[in-house]
């Protein structure tokens, strides 16, 4: 099942650590290539030799090795396929959390690009604490996916959630990654993330709350699956995939066009304002003391998602609209698929403060032309995305 794939496991200095034995042999049965690093405290509950013996590989411990030629984390993290974390300690996830890198293991996280699976266990009460919580939220939101410890006996004694998971769970979620990670191979989609920025002068301007995280997270998720991506955005933003830097309705809908006959799939998740001043000063306009009112004339941008719709001959390419409300969220969905004529609208609830604009949390309904819809329990976008594009390609 796993032949021909790189997986890197990594071990931290928990009890649960001699489990990760078996979890190696599984790997090697389904004829899987397998390396393991450890930290120098993993080696306090399982043997390097053991180890060694296990995978048919060396073990990796120490950062700098003088055999090696080159930074041996950077060969560790440009070799394997996935890297799996078990068990993961409070303080290994805290450390990759915030971007430490003080052992091979840490060092190999920071640089790993592929998708990173984190098993934790610990005591219960270290599970419940704030910080640990505040942890592992960083990582789902950054894509990392984590696999919740369960509930149960302890080796120290107490009884609560802090066990590790079991290894068929962290087995059969290698598998499911492995085997979803390049569905999307040769699609190219195009996504557009951020908020408009219309200027009205020199130094003002009108746009929206939108942070662009919604769309940026469908850009990693499709691009880790696989797919060739533009992301089209309001938002600086350093990615491997092409980024279209824009700023205004109107330079969205030139860079949207610009691409629309090389793609398979549009995903139009940007806030695009619907008004723009109709005259821009090309100066900063001084406040005047004969008034306290000053009048803006506007105008209707172009409406992008309706407009790639029209413009389209056939179903190609694959077209999912975004829509924001605040009240009314399904009929006002409903009513916006038809008028657009979009494939598929991801409709948000923008009255709730926690999901939403500048959230790293959505909760979204999917619906689809042909009349179904599909809720999705609030989550992190990194989630939510993947849910999306299983939805749209399933």
């Amino acid at each position: 099942m796993l032949s021909g794939k790189n997986i890197l496991v990594a071990i931290t200095g928990g009890i649960a650590a001699y489990k990760i034995c078996e979890l190696i042999r599984m790997y090697k049965r389904a004829n899987a290539n397998v390396r393991v690093v450890c930290t120098p405290s993993a080696l306090h509950f399982v043997t390097k030799l053991t180890l060694q013996n296990l995978s048919q590989n060396e073990v990796g411990v120490e950062e700098f090795s003088p055999e090696q030629y080159k930074p041996e984390h950077i060969s560790y993290a440009d070799e394997a396929d996935i890297m799996v974390i078990a068990p993961a300690t409070a303080n290994t996830i805290g450390k990759i959390a915030n971007g430490i890198c003080d052992n091979l293991l840490t060092s190999i996280a920071c640089a790993f690009t592929k998708p990173i699976l984190i098993a934790p266990a610990m005591n219960c009460g270290m599970w419940d604490n704030n910080f640990v919580q505040e942890n592992i939220s960083k990582l789902k939101n950054a894509g990392f996916t984590i696999l919740e410890p369960e509930s149960g006996f302890l080796a120290c004694g107490y009884e609560g959630k802090g066990r590790l998971c079991s290894l068929e769970e962290i087995f059969n979620k290698t598998l499911e990654t492995l085997q979803t990670q390049k569905k999307l191979t040769g699609k190219n989609i195009l996504i557009t993330a951020g908020g408009t920025i219309e200027p009205i002068d020199t130094v003002r301007y009108i746009s929206n709350y939108s942070s662009g995280k919604m769309g940026i997270a469908l850009a990693d998720c499709a691009y880790k699956q696989g797919a060739n991506v533009e992301l089209v955005t309001t938002v600086d933003v350093e990615k491997p995939y092409t980024v279209t830097k824009v700023k205004t309705a109107q330079d969205m809908q030139k860079a949207v066009g610009q691409s629309f006959a090389q793609t398979d799939c549009i995903i139009m998740a940007a806030a695009v304002a619907d008004y723009r001043a109709k005259n821009v000063a090309n100066y900063k306009m001084k406040k005047t003391d004969d008034g306290n009112e000053i009048s803006i004339e506007l105008v209707k941008n172009p409406d992008i998602l309706k407009e790639i719709c029209q413009k389209r001959t056939t179903s190609h390419p694959l077209i999912v609209g975004f829509c924001a409300e605040s009240e009314n969220l399904l009929k006002n969905a409903k009513e916006k698929l038809v008028k657009k004529g979009c494939d598929y609208l991801i409709a948000n609830d923008i009255s709730r403060k926690d999901i939403g604009f500048s959230s790293d949390y959505n909760e979204v309904t999917i619906l689809s032309k042909n009349g179904d819809f599909k809720k999705l329990p609030r989550a992190a976008k990194t989630e939510i995305a993947k849910s999306i594009l299983e939805a749209i390609y399933e």
